[in-house]
């Protein structure tokens, strides 16, 4: 899908912590140190600049808890740079989120779904593809909305993060 979409790719994430075994070791040194270095990510940077170039926009809003998670805490401190490199990646309050729902999922040209599934521990475990025309609908409402409700990462961060 990150390689067939034509206009846009919207994230909403909605969990305080995932378990992604790319992202321990880095968050590790995070947590330990401090250590913001994002070489791991070059690929991911190379990949968003192809797409910018191509026209395609990429995009999330990230709903979290506050006070921030440590995982929350470290996502918000490399998002700076994601949004540098074109990943655009706004906050919003969980407080805040209404009705929004509880599941991440990714929607694609604004007509593909995909519902994401984690486990217990937070690892991703799969996603199911929707194109039932009615919920699609649904979960552009939810993007608008959440787009609505949310910051940029910068005044967020601002806000409630504690910048080690």
């Amino acid at each position: 899908m990150f390689q067939t979409f034509e206009h846009s790719a919207f994230r909403l994430e909605v969990r305080d912590d995932y378990n992604s075994p790319a992202e321990q070791e880095p968050l590790g040194r995070w947590l330990r140190d401090g250590d913001l270095d994002q070489g791991w990510r070059a690929g991911w940077f190379e990949q968003l600049a192809t797409w910018q170039r191509e026209g395609k926009r990429f995009h999330r809003v990230r709903v979290v808890s506050v006070p921030l998670t440590p995982y929350s805490e470290w996502a918000i401190q490399i998002a700076g740079r994601s949004n540098a490199e074109g990943d655009d990646i706004r906050y919003l309050d969980r407080a805040d989120a209404g009705t929004l729902p509880d599941y991440d999922y990714w929607l694609f040209d604004s007509r593909l779904v995909a519902k994401m599934h984690f486990a217990d521990d937070d690892e991703f475990v799969g996603f199911e593809l929707i194109d039932d025309p009615a919920v699609v609908v649904e979960h552009n409402y939810w993007r608008d909305a959440a787009v609505h409700a949310s910051t940029t990462r910068d005044e967020f961060a601002t806000k409630h993060s504690q910048q080690r």
